[in-house]
Order: C-alpha cells, then structure tokens, then sequence
C-alpha cells in the first residue's frame, strides 16, 4: 500500500485513540449497569440498585438525593471499593476502585465521623500518612486544619470538641493524602439543624478552596442544592436514577444563596419528586 494512503488511516486511528482517552479522562467516577444484591437467608436475596448509571466528571460536585432504604450509600460504598457489585462495572479515574484505595487516591467521611479518640485533632489528620507507609506532612496537616477552621483546636481531643469539629477533623482526614475523589455520606446527619446548616456553609466553602471531585450522599434537599452541580434524586429499591437536575446557582454559594426565589424552586421541585409516588415501572 502506498505510504500516503498509510498516513490517513494511521491518522484516524490517532484520533480515534486521543478522543477515546480524553473521554475517559472527562469521567472521574463512572457506574454503568450497576446492580446490587444482597443475600438473605434460605437463599433469598434484596435487590438494592439495578440498572444504575452516573457519571460524575473531574471537579464536579454530586449530591445523591432518595427515599430512605433506596441504595444511596450502597451506591457510595461501591465506589468506595467497600461492595463489589453484582452486575456492571463501576470505575473510578478510569480504573477500578481497589486501585485507586491501594494508591490511597480516595477519600471517604462517614457520618460516624471514626475519629481516635485518644489522638488530638492534628494526629488524627496525620493517620492516612501513617496509614499509607508515608512520612507525616506536618504542613500539609497544619494546612488542613487552617482550611476547616480548627487551627486554635490542633492539640485537642475529640471529646473537647464539637460534633460539627469532630466531622471538620473528618473531612480534613479525607483530604489529608490529596485524594482524586471525596466521598462523603451524610457526614452531617447526627448533628442538630443549626451546626448542620453552618457545617454545609464550611463545606462549601472548603470545596470552593479544593474543588475535588466529590460525590454526597443526604437526605436534605437543601443541602444538596446548596453544594452540588448536579443533584440526582433515585427511585425505591432497587434503586434506578430517576431524575438528574443541574443546579445552576452561581458560586461561591453563601448564605444569601438560601434567600433566592431560585434556591427554593430548585427545592421545592427535587421535594416534590421525592413526595409524588413514582411513575408506573420505574420501581419494583
């Protein structure tokens, strides 16, 4: 075959080749066809998730709304690498999740925040370089309780500190190793209504100063408008996505952003579909 014939498709498959890594670049976590059981006794089984898909690109931030016992943090404990799901694939930076927990590349913040509680506030920030066989980053630690705002509470133990403290030193923990991506479920859950609304306020503003890929799991509809790009509001069990909605509010979001006719709508219709009953076929 003449050379010049040679180049155009050599060139084709460059592009072909370039186009399809930069897709999978564009996608820092992917599940598609995801579905989950768990067994029970006598051979029975619960299926939590079936024929889940989402995608959550590099720096965006997604908050997994639905009603209670849906799969929401089964979804999060996949990309965790904590389940491993029956069907269907579940990447993470283009890789499965072990790889990345191996590489200590994610970062996770429970709603029992796990904190040692014989370690002051700066040891346990320091744990994950411990953890990973890694000399201890003092500035990065210092760095990080500067950025949750706990600088004058290095020294301190959990129980001198606050509930809405304790889940600072949690997130800090998370992001100590500079992970690729931060997961976090209900991290705010067992705190009152008024350190939870100042508590969303700090998150905010950390991802705002981070801007990691983050992936929520809550049950507040106003704080999944408040901190996501996209908020995904799932069926009953199993599981499906059932609506995805882009919000759209400027950032950075404060306070006043609670006070705009926008902000509310945006709740009142991601509320509404978690009151209305479900289209006929989209849950078992």
């Amino acid at each position: 075959m003449p050379e010049r014939a040679v180049e155009p498709i050599t060139e084709a498959i460059t592009e072909a080749i370039t186009e399809a890594i930069t897709e999978a670049i564009a996608e820092a976590i992917a599940l598609s066809g995801i579905g989950k059981e768990f067994p029970l006794r006598r051979g029975h089984a619960v299926r939590a998730l079936d024929g889940f898909d989402l995608t959550v690109e590099h720096g965006e931030f997604v908050a997994i709304l639905g009603p209670s016992g849906c799969g929401k943090s089964t979804v999060l404990r996949l990309v965790a690498g904590l389940e491993a799901p029956t069907e269907g694939e579940v990447r993470v930076e283009g890789r499965g999740p072990a790889e990345l927990i191996r590489e200590h590349r994610l970062g996770v913040a429970f709603q029992e925040h796990a904190l040692l509680p014989w370690a002051s506030a700066r040891a346990n920030v320091a744990l994950p370089f411990k953890v990973a066989g890694r000399q201890v980053d003092r500035a990065r630690v210092d760095a990080l309780l500067h950025l949750v705002g706990l600088e004058g509470f290095a020294d301190a133990r959990p129980r001198q500190l606050s509930g809405g403290m304790r889940q600072r030193v949690a997130i800090a923990r998370a992001l100590a190793l500079n992970p690729d991506v931060l997961l976090l479920d209900e991290p705010f859950g067992a705190l009152d209504a008024v350190t939870r609304r100042r508590m969303n306020l700090e998150l905010a503003r950390i991802w705002m100063a981070q801007r990691i890929t983050t992936l929520l799991v809550t049950h507040d509809v106003d704080e999944a408008v408040l901190l996501a790009d996209r908020v995904v509001v799932m069926t009953g069990r199993p599981g499906r996505v059932r609506h995805v909605q882009r919000v759209d509010l400027p950032r950075p979001r404060g306070t006043e952003v609670t006070r705009e006719p926008a902000f509310h709508a945006l709740v009142d219709q991601l509320t509404g579909l978690l009151d209305e009953a479900e289209p006929a076929g989209t849950a078992a």
